[in-house]
């Protein structure tokens, strides 16, 4: 009965952790399925933000390396293009004026079209230095995750 219940609660994690790293949610989702699935308020905060971090040097090797050879196919091609104007729209004017602190309050709002992916993508369309806006990035999706984390816990306790 004990290697069933920790079986179950391992999925669990290992779900919050796919869904911080999807692009479709970040931790954004990965923070409220964990906690709305009664796992450890703290360990979900640290597998997830954790999971989401990683995105950044994945994201940073795939642009670097397999996106210059998927440019090659028109569907791939038209596809990126279209997340690069949207990119650029949606961060160009705060990473102009306010650099890497731009980069991390840009990925630290809790709302779809920003996190990680934005943040690595933006940094490779503007040739942002990797070290530098790796940081950038970890610092927004902390602050994003405890701001995720935090409204979750409230809703939790007074639903």
């Amino acid at each position: 009965m004990l290697a069933l219940r920790f079986d179950a609660l391992i999925k669990e994690y290992i779900i919050t952790m796919l869904w911080s790293i999807s692009p479709l949610g970040e931790a954004k989702v990965g923070i409220p399925y964990g906690l709305l699935k009664d796992l450890n308020p703290y360990l979900v905060f640290i597998s997830a933000l954790a999971a989401n971090i990683m995105v950044f040097p994945v994201m940073m090797i795939f642009l670097d390396k397999i996106n210059t050879w998927l440019l090659r196919w028109g569907l791939y091609k038209r596809s990126a293009l279209w997340v690069a104007k949207r990119a650029k729209k949606g961060s160009g004017a705060q990473l102009q004026k306010y650099g890497y602190w731009g980069l991390a309050l840009f990925v630290m709002i809790p709302l779809p079209g920003t996190g990680v992916y934005a943040g690595s993508i933006a940094t490779y369309l503007f040739k942002m230095d990797t070290q530098k806006a790796f940081w950038a990035n970890v610092i927004g999706i902390t602050i994003s995750s405890i701001i995720v984390w935090s409204v979750t816990q409230l809703g939790i306790k007074v639903f």
